[in-house]
């Protein structure tokens, strides 16, 4: 097995499943002439991505990078999304990823909108 194997995760495959659902009916509806399939079948994609993040915000996905063997394996829940992945995008809406009691301003003095931390109290 890859070192790299992002996506074979219980997440990922169940977005996987979910969302070919909604393109099967998407397709449907466009070879029907059915728009309330169409529909239907983007409505079906978009709980596929809630589905799939919802599941990656409890563990069931892995972060991106090497891991340890033990790891590998799909049904292993990672113990480190509680906090959130650093540079992880569906951390970050969740609110995760970040320090608690930090905020991050532009830095003026520079101009080039790099971050500054600084204490919030």
């Amino acid at each position: 097995m890859s070192q790299y194997d992002e996506g074979h995760t219980v997440a990922g495959w169940t977005g996987f499943g979910i969302a070919t659902v909604g393109v099967t009916g998407i397709g449907f509806g466009i070879c029907a002439g059915n728009a309330l399939a169409v529909w239907g079948g983007l409505g079906v994609g978009v709980i596929s991505a809630l589905a799939t993040w919802a599941l990656h915000l409890v563990g069931w996905s892995k972060p991106p990078g090497r891991r340890p063997v033990g790891q590998w394996g799909m049904r292993v829940k990672d113990l480190s999304a509680r906090e959130g992945h650093p540079g992880c995008l569906g951390c970050r809406l969740a609110g995760r990823g970040r320090p608690a009691g930090l905020a991050v301003r532009a830095n003026a003095e520079s101009g080039t909108g790099e971050p500054v931390t600084e204490s919030v109290g």
